[in-house]
């Protein structure tokens, strides 16, 4: 996998993990998505390419989100807050990794049983070039039903067949930029 496809793989997984409850543990939490297959589609505007991806998932592996990556985001954000909000959910995030820092806002509009949509915009210091230093996002979840034979939560489809499952953190990690 190419630097630049991993980078594009990335920005909707991390739209995706973006979805988890934040810290400290008196910080307000989203609610668990209803348990099943949840189609996912990532518009990144005229800067990248819409991404649609295919998530199982149940309670458990929502709730293990929350617990896999908040530590790893107290390493990288000095702040990362959700509000809950007149129409649903608004996040801020302030991270910093491999000489990167990000700024990043969010709202989260819809449900967790049907659909929701979260529109990102982020503004980025230093890191690669070819990255755009503001964007914003578009992401578009709905259930779709029961996970497909064979899928078990956590399990995540991208584009080109690309299959991982979530609580696979190493997988993660390596679709980072660096």
């Amino acid at each position: 996998m190419t630097t630049s496809t991993g980078r594009l793989l990335w920005l909707p997984l991390a739209a995706l993990l973006g979805t988890a409850p934040a810290w400290p543990s008196d910080a307000v939490e989203l609610p668990v998505r209803k348990p099943g297959l949840w189609e996912m589609k990532m518009d990144g505007g005229a800067q990248l390419p819409t991404v649609t991806m295919q998530h199982c998932t149940d309670e458990t592996i929502d709730k293990q989100m929350s617990t896999a990556f908040s530590p790893m985001s107290k390493e990288v954000c000095a702040k990362n807050e959700i509000r809950k909000t007149a129409t649903g959910y608004s996040t801020d995030a302030d991270c910093s990794a491999g000489g990167m820092s990000t700024k990043t806002h969010a709202d989260i509009t819809g449900d967790f049983n049907s659909a929701y949509t979260v529109k990102v915009t982020s503004h980025q210091d230093g890191g690669p070039t070819e990255v755009p230093r503001d964007a914003t996002m578009m992401l578009q979840a709905k259930w779709l039903g029961a996970c497909k034979p064979g899928q078990k939560p956590g399990d995540v489809v991208m584009p080109g067949g690309f299959k991982m499952n979530i609580k696979d953190i190493e997988k993660l990690k390596a679709l980072m930029p660096k």
